[in-house]
């Protein structure tokens, strides 16, 4: 195994974000000083780990706030002036967007800087940055495995150290999985808790939740605190800053069985496990869990995703850009526009179900504060095990494999966290998930900064020699 990171003791160091403004506020560091060292550290790893999909060529500055002065990246699937927004795509060549959409000008509220943008998969379908064509983008802590997706590139840049923070969006995992793979907190948002690109309206029902990858979970709790001041959903409670844990005591549900069928391999049950056992320790009250929706959720939400991808295809020429070829698109969004196609006289039943599952949920919650459950089903992948040249029905099956436990909270609307509780004994990351009701994402807040000092994270320039996660002791019984 041969970790690949940026780590050095140069303007940035090992700080995260937090830290790293607290030193630009107090004159210690200047922005400039850590947009070069972002840099510098981006010209040094991303030639082994393809995370950058686009870079300005003076970063850009947002308001004071924050996170002043911290370098960042957007990811390629919003408009941010004077760069292109690909969408990891090879089927058309895209303009330089000439504004910021609100996602952008929400990231510059904060007061970060913009180093440019990082890489998805075409469009965001896929689990794991892999290209037809290009070079994957690859996981710092063993370049031969997947960093997951869609804002693998995100991850990647996170992880090896380029920048603290980044940002990231998830419509079937696409923060959570990345987090996993990469052994970083990815918190996706209740809908509607930040602003939504411009394209989410166009959505029947909208499963994109916008934030960001981090290292630490102070992190994450000072981005939402600081986003919420840009935008704040009136519907739910207020985040707030949240700083560390609370002192009441939870009904948490946890859950180790998948609506997919998929067998959760030993070393993620483990880290599960070890995870339920931390918050009884704690004083939390542990049960068993089941998951709410019925197998046919699984069938439900391929044909939407394939219902998006057929969207895309479709409008691409206008929508995106005239140079659109639905030819130069990659397997898994040509497979998935058939079968949507397939699928049409499915589609309103499909829907009606699928907007049931907020309610279904809802209720579930009722059981338990929070549920805890692992974010993938097994460890991450080799790279070329999810590529988009596998054939379709294969890889299809491969990601209903893998992918078995998020998806429920994009059609909920509900937020998850994603934390990294142990690692495998190929020394990668192993993430867990922590889910709670609509509007609560405080609570998870919370119980990570618990996890994070019961359990600290690995960090992929330290904890060289390759450690498994030790089962559990037995849970009591109550």
């Amino acid at each position: 195994m041969s970790r690949v990171h940026a780590f050095t003791d140069d303007a940035l160091a090992a700080d995260d974000a937090v830290e790293l403004a607290r030193r630009v506020a107090a004159r210690e560091v200047s922005p400039a000083e850590l947009a070069a060292a972002a840099v510098a550290r981006a010209e040094r790893v991303d030639p082994e780990l393809h995370a950058v999909a686009a870079s300005y060529d003076r970063p850009r500055r947002g308001a004071a706030g924050v996170f002043t002065g911290v370098p960042t990246y957007l990811k390629d699937n919003v408009d941010a002036a004077g760069l292109p927004t690909q969408n990891g795509s090879a089927a058309y060549r895209a303009p330089v967007a000439a504004r910021d959409g609100a996602v952008a000008r929400q990231l510059l509220s904060t007061g970060v800087t913009v180093l440019g943008k990082s890489r998805l998969p075409e469009f965001g379908l896929n689990a794991s940055t892999e290209f037809d064509g290009a070079e994957a983008c690859r996981n710092p802590w063993d370049p031969g495995y997947s960093v997951g997706a869609s804002s693998g590139g995100a991850a990647a840049l996170v992880a090896a150290g380029v920048v603290p923070i980044a940002h990231a969006n998830d419509g079937g995992g696409s923060i959570r999985i990345p987090a996993a793979c990469a052994g970083l907190v990815g918190l996706k948002p209740s809908r509607g808790r930040l602003v939504d690109a411009e394209s989410r309206r166009f959505m029947p029902i909208n499963l994109v939740g916008e934030g960001v990858v981090t290292r630490t979970v102070r992190d994450t709790a000072a981005f939402f605190a600081a986003a919420e001041r840009h935008h704040r959903d009136p519907r739910m409670p207020a985040i707030g800053m949240v700083t560390g844990p609370a002192r009441r005591r939870l009904r948490v549900g946890l859950l180790l069985d998948s609506p997919t069928g998929a067998t959760v391999d030993a070393e993620t049950r483990a880290a599960v496990e070890l995870t339920a056992s931390l918050l009884e320790d704690a004083g939390h009250r542990v049960d068993s869990a089941e998951m709410p929706v019925s197998p046919g959720f699984v069938g439900d939400f391929l044909r939407y995703y394939a219902l998006l991808a057929d969207l895309v295809t479709t409008t691409g020429p206008l929508a995106l850009d005239r140079s659109w070829n639905t030819a130069r698109a990659d397997g898994l969004t040509r497979g998935l526009r058939a079968h949507h196609r397939r699928s049409l006289h499915r589609m309103p039943a499909t829907l009606r179900r699928l907007r049931a599952v907020a309610g279904t949920y809802a209720s579930w919650l009722t059981k338990h504060d929070v549920v805890v459950s692992p974010v993938l089903a097994h460890t991450t992948p080799r790279l070329g095990h999810l590529a988009p040249t596998v054939p379709f029905d294969e890889l299809i099956d491969r990601l209903i494999g893998y992918v078995s436990f998020t998806p429920l909270h994009n059609v909920a609307g509900t937020p998850a966290i994603s934390l990294p509780m142990g690692l495998s004994v190929a020394g990668l990351p192993i993430g867990v998930q922590l889910s709670a009701a609509y509007g609560d994402e405080r609570t998870l807040l919370e119980l990570a900064y618990l996890l994070e000092s019961a359990h600290p994270f690995p960090v992929v320039h330290e904890n060289m020699v390759a450690a498994t996660t030790e089962p559990a002791p037995p849970r009591k019984t109550r």
